[in-house]
């Protein structure tokens, strides 16, 4: 089975797809993770703002931080292997990554906006 992990940026939310403005390479990249869960690959974000500790605990991960800083994010390892770095990879490298045949989304992506991640006015965006 397929293992794939995320290293994010720091976001307010776990998605990053919140607030009033929503980048839409985030938003397709969510739709991709929720596609690639649909054909049952594992896949954990882990968001630096929120969850710090996976960064320090990766050794590639804190090597990596540590000689680009932040600009490497996100981070994305398949098996622990990394897959790329500086840029939320499209979902046909997911795809071959994970040994799937990549399938276009049927639906644009929905984003969600979730009163426990932002509001306006909250000041977490």
């Amino acid at each position: 089975m397929t293992h794939i992990d995320v290293f994010d940026p720091p976001m307010c939310c776990s998605t990053g797809v919140c607030g009033p403005s929503v980048d839409p390479l985030l938003a397709a990249f969510a739709a991709d993770v929720e596609w690639l869960t649909a054909q049952g690959v594992t896949v954990v974000r882990h968001n630096l703002s929120q969850d710090p500790q996976p960064f320090v605990s990766n050794t590639h991960v804190l090597d990596l931080m540590q000689r680009e800083g932040t600009t490497c994010l996100p981070i994305v390892l398949v098996n622990g292997e990394e897959l790329g770095h500086g840029a939320y990879p499209r979902r046909e490298a997911l795809a071959r990554a994970a040994g799937l045949a990549a399938s276009a989304s049927p639906t644009k992506p929905r984003i969600r906006l979730s009163e426990e991640c932002c509001t306006p006015g909250s000041g977490c965006c």
